[in-house]
């Protein structure tokens, strides 16, 4: 298989380094992406380097995963308007041991297998390196010249906020890590999203300079939504591919709720779905857009692919039960109904708030439904908020024990499509 060219027409492709793809249709090839440790669990803005990496294994080349516990401590300024907090060793040890943990379910890391997958953290190399061998080693060979043309450090050279030498150093220690793995690992190829370019070539430059050897790369492009919302955000934040931060019913219902216009470019980019496939399912999604064949494939794909095939039977079902008819009265629902709501988030009410009566303005801010009572406020104002199915009009409106489902529950829906299951204990 071509990589390159299955990569071109699902769209994942935006810079690529002369000669690339004649290296990979030459001869296995060993490819690396960095992935940066700033949290316990990677997000759905991780899935592209994940896929690439995947789609590089089935190739028949050979996927390596860096983790950058070392500079995960220094913070990447590409695309950043200004410094991040640095992570002290605790915490990277703990984002790295979550982020380990994921990668092993999309990758093969069998040793049998000749283009195994290996994950290495670049902390392995860079704690036996001291300050002045880094300068000898590493600095003399790319000019500030070089370093201080690239678009991610000449932005914020000419931005108010600046940047520290910390942040400037990093590019050249990822294009130390390419050298580092070219010569431990025979790493011919570096991949990332398209605002890593100016240090990806960094690392061939280095390695032409260093080594006297062509080392090669691309990019993918970064994920825009069409509405010009940032990708993989939504108003909870990052969606996460831990289910315990996100849960597979939320992780499900972000991509079922995908726009036309994005749907079509997302599913060649998130499913293995070849492009036959593909082009049958946009001309049934033309013929009849209101079924929404293609968010329904995207989501069922890739919840598959992230949390398993048992995950997202659940959050289908899940999903029919609130939004299939949603003219059926909730007291209708059952009590099993109500507890086999997976992933739907939950709050607690206490009994003896409820006894007394609670305005609806302080459930949504006491249970964290709304972040303060003035947004609480907004919310029901514009009809956002329906308990058990019904709107809410009324600022006064006292929740009592009288809107409990079987004693014990609460449905409570804000807008169309977040709901959550209130219970009292």
């Amino acid at each position: 298989m071509n990589v390159i060219s299955e990569l071109k027409w699902r769209g994942m492709i935006q810079d690529i380094i002369p000669g690339t793809e004649e290296q990979l249709n030459r001869e296995m090839t060993t490819g690396y992406i960095g992935f940066d440790p700033t949290a316990t669990s990677l997000h759905i803005g991780s899935l592209v380097p994940i896929l690439l990496l995947v789609h590089l294994q089935k190739a028949g080349h050979r996927p390596v995963a860096l983790v950058g516990g070392a500079t995960g401590m220094i913070g990447d300024p590409s695309g950043k308007s200004e410094e991040r907090n640095l992570l002290n060793e605790a915490t990277l040890a703990a984002n790295i041991a979550g982020i380990k943990n994921q990668l092993e379910k999309y990758l093969d890391f069998s040793p049998s297998h000749p283009n195994a997958a290996i994950m290495v953290n670049n902390y392995d190399w860079f704690k036996g390196i001291s300050f002045l061998e880094f300068l000898r080693d590493a600095g003399k060979h790319i000019t500030v010249n070089y370093m201080m043309a690239k678009d991610s450090v000449k932005k914020r050279f000419e931005g108010e906020v600046g940047i520290s030498y910390t942040e400037f150093a990093y590019q050249l220690m990822q294009g130390y890590d390419f050298y580092h793995l070219y010569t431990t690992q025979g790493v011919k190829l570096q991949m990332g999203g398209s605002d890593q370019w100016g240090n990806i070539t960094t690392g061939t430059e280095f390695i032409r300079r260093k080594a006297g050897q062509e080392a090669f790369a691309f990019t993918c492009p970064l994920i825009r939504k069409a509405d010009g919302t940032k990708f993989g955000k939504t108003e909870k934040g990052n969606v996460w591919l831990d289910p315990e931060k996100t849960s597979p019913y939320q992780f499900y219902q972000f991509w079922l709720n995908t726009s036309d216009e994005d749907a079509v470019s997302w599913i060649k980019i998130f499913t293995f779905l070849d492009q036959p496939t593909i082009e049958e399912l946009n001309r049934l999604h033309g013929q009849n857009p209101a079924e929404r064949l293609l968010q329904k494939t995207l989501a069922k794909e890739i919840t598959i692919f992230v949390h398993g095939a048992e995950e997202y039977e659940k959050a289908v079902i899940t999903t029919e039960k609130l939004f299939a008819n949603q003219s059926r009265p909730a007291a209708e629902m059952s009590i099993e109904d109500l507890e086999g709501l997976e992933g739907v988030v939950k709050a607690v009410i206490a009994k003896a708030v409820l006894e007394q009566g609670v305005d609806v303005v302080s459930l949504l801010a006491d249970t964290k439904i709304a972040p303060s009572k003035g947004e609480a406020r907004k919310l029901v104002q514009g009809g956002g908020i329906s308990i058990n199915r019904e709107k809410v009009t009324d600022l006064q409106l006292k929740v009592t024990g009288l809107h409990l489902l079987h004693d014990r529950y609460i449905l409570l829906q804000k807008g169309k499509k977040n709901y959550y299951l209130v219970e009292v204990q």
